[in-house]
């Protein structure tokens, strides 16, 4: 499809692309054009003047709240007030392996990449039951 955009969206393309239709051609796509054209206007007048409803709407709300004493925060309980907090990182996962090895501890969650010192005792075929954390 963007080959037809650029086609269209360029004069010497589609010149080129519309050399062998006739006029009688053109002029039928023409008007196909016309009306999908009128038919977009029409759509988008219609959302304008939705929107300037809506827009009115809200402002003879707005307005009616004012002249009752009453504000966004009364009617949605301060929840306007407080956005709601997103993204950034959760909880640290608490361990779910502890061994003490050389001195040092040595904790894993279970999850995601096994630490070097749980792989060394899994591949000399020991059990991770006995450093779960209980």
């Amino acid at each position: 499809m963007s080959d037809f955009l650029q086609i269209l969206g360029n004069q010497r393309r589609l010149n080129a692309a519309t050399k062998e239709l006739t006029l009688a051609e053109l002029e039928e796509i023409k008007g196909k054009l016309d009306a999908i054209i009128a038919s977009r206007a029409e759509e988008e007048a219609e959302r304008q003047k939705e929107e300037a409803e809506r827009t009115a709407k809200i402002d003879e709300l707005r307005k009616a709240m004012a002249e009752a004493g009453i504000s966004a925060e009364d009617i949605l309980g301060g929840a306007a007030a407080a956005p709601s907090r997103r993204g950034g990182k959760g909880a640290k996962r608490p361990a779910k392996y502890r061994l003490e090895k050389d001195g040092e501890e040595h904790q894993w969650t279970g999850i995601g990449r096994m630490p070097k010192v749980f792989k060394e005792i899994v591949d000399n075929g020991g059990s991770l039951d006995k450093y779960l954390i209980k």
